[in-house]
């Protein structure tokens, strides 16, 4: 009989362990993705996640483990073809905008549609503008990339990843090399791929964006899962003490003060 996997995971590693040279990166992961979920990856620097998201995408290969996406058994691609059919449904968006310098905003958005997908340039052009209203840049179109803010060379990167109408976003610190003024304009834009169900992945340092967008936030360190659940339990009544020091110094104290947090089962005043 053919197996019901209407509740399987989109993305779903098992046991992942990677290391370069002696230095153990990953140490164990386990880790679920439901579709139409958006999950958070916090802890400090270091600690493993963007490798982590460059392992669901093929970029890096554990040493063991399993890594699935959907039904591609990513651990055991070999070919370039089976890398490009895989990225063409996993879109990445990097800390660093990795947009082509010498083109304009539309051509970075259509290169890629054309020359990977095949689509005639007149759609892919239509596409391009849709999604660049999208992200409230359609003013931009020929603009180059130079010419932009930081948050505005982000969006343009995301529409560049929904220009290849992915089944999921895997978010790399997105925000990190942006001014805080423009940190908000491309957290809005996250936030209503979320809210139209697109799976998303982020590692991230914005807490508060992470508690309330995230169906499932995991904190790592040193390579593993230290905790996970849901925003809820994790940034209110984290069970393990690293967790409740990681976020205590991660939202400051002006933050905690506002809202303590607090040990499991301990009694809120």
């Amino acid at each position: 009989m053919p197996s019901n996997d209407s509740c399987a995971p989109l993305i779903a590693l098992r046991d992942l362990h990677l290391s370069f040279a002696d230095t153990r990166v990953l140490r164990g992961i386990d880790l679920d993705v439901q579709r139409g979920q958006a999950v958070s990856i916090i802890g400090p620097s270091g600690s493993g996640k963007s490798t982590l998201l460059r392992c669901i995408t093929g970029l890096l290969r554990p040493q063991r483990g399993q890594i699935r996406v959907g039904d591609t058994a990513v651990h055991e691609l070999r070919s370039d073809a089976e890398f490009i059919a895989l990225r063409k449904r996993v879109g990445f968006v990097f800390q660093q905008y990795n947009l082509f310098p010498h083109l304009s905003v539309l051509e970075n958005l259509t290169i890629a549609p054309c020359k990977v997908l095949g689509r005639e340039r007149r759609e892919a052009q239509d596409e391009a503008r849709r999604l660049l209203g999208k992200v409230r840049l359609e003013h931009k179109e020929h603009a180059y990339p130079g010419e932009l803010s930081g948050g505005q060379q982000q969006r343009v990167a995301i529409a560049r990843a929904l220009a290849m109408r992915p089944e999921l976003i895997l978010f790399d610190e997105v925000t990190s090399a942006l001014d805080p003024e423009t940190v908000g304009e491309v957290l809005r834009t996250i936030r209503e791929l979320i809210e139209e169900g697109m799976t998303c992945v982020l590692v991230t340092h914005e807490m508060r964006f992470a508690e309330e967008i995230s169906d499932a936030v995991y904190f790592t360190e040193h390579g593993v899962i230290v905790e996970h659940g849901s925003p809820r339990q994790l940034f209110n009544e984290p069970r393990s003490p690293r967790t409740r020091a990681f976020l205590q110094h991660a939202l400051g104290r002006g933050e905690r003060e506002r809202r303590p947090l607090v040990p499991a089962g301990a009694a809120a005043r």
